[in-house]
């Protein structure tokens, strides 16, 4: 063995030792860099299109996505046509349930056409949520946006409803097309239309 290769005396590698012990080091560094990659490459999508924007539809978009948030996933809400209004800042609040149309609703159709009864069916629905304390549309969106869910206002939708894009909420993304959500569903694992 040459004595370049050899311990120094007072026992630190020698210079071509402490060369290999880089290299080596930085191939390690080369592979954790690349798993990590892998793993949050791993991270599952999932995107939601919210198409609707009365009381009972505002939830399933906003539950999903909350949950799957909390269980790791990547999830975008892409809101179209009356589905914005659940992201429009002063409508969030005031969704409205139609007694018309529905038929798991306790009204008939002919008195849910009565003048009044989308009021009555939406304040009926309002009780039920408060009584079983259940979080409001706001609460959803509020808890949906502090997990990292991505809310999405479709641009052409806001333009043919006479929209500003100050009307939403601060953190949704407004600006966005079709082409970009297709985008969106084709790189998710799962893709869920309400």
């Amino acid at each position: 063995m040459s004595t370049d290769t050899q311990p120094t005396p007072d026992g630190a590698p020698s210079a071509e030792e402490f060369e290999a012990l880089q290299s080596r080091i930085d191939e390690l560094e080369d592979e954790l860099a690349a798993v990590r990659t892998d793993v949050d490459d791993d991270t599952q999508k999932m995107v939601i299109i919210a198409t609707k924007g009365t009381l009972d539809m505002a939830y399933p978009p906003l539950i999903l996505a909350s949950t799957a948030a909390a269980f790791g996933y990547d999830v975008t809400v892409f809101h179209t046509f009356w589905g914005l209004e659940i992201l429009h800042e002063e409508k969030a609040d005031d969704l409205k349930l139609s007694s018309v149309g529905n038929p798991n609703m306790p009204v008939p159709n002919v008195v849910g056409a009565l003048p009044g009864m989308d009021r009555v069916t939406t304040r009926m629905m309002e009780k039920q949520i408060a009584d079983n304390e259940v979080a409001t549309v706001r609460e959803l969106i509020e808890t949906s946006i502090d997990q990292g869910v991505e809310f999405q206002a479709c641009q052409m939708t806001i333009d043919l409803m006479g929209y500003d894009e100050d009307d939403f909420f601060d953190e949704v993304e407004t600006g966005v097309g079709a082409a970009s959500a297709f985008q969106e569903m084709v790189e998710a694992d799962i893709q869920l239309l309400v």
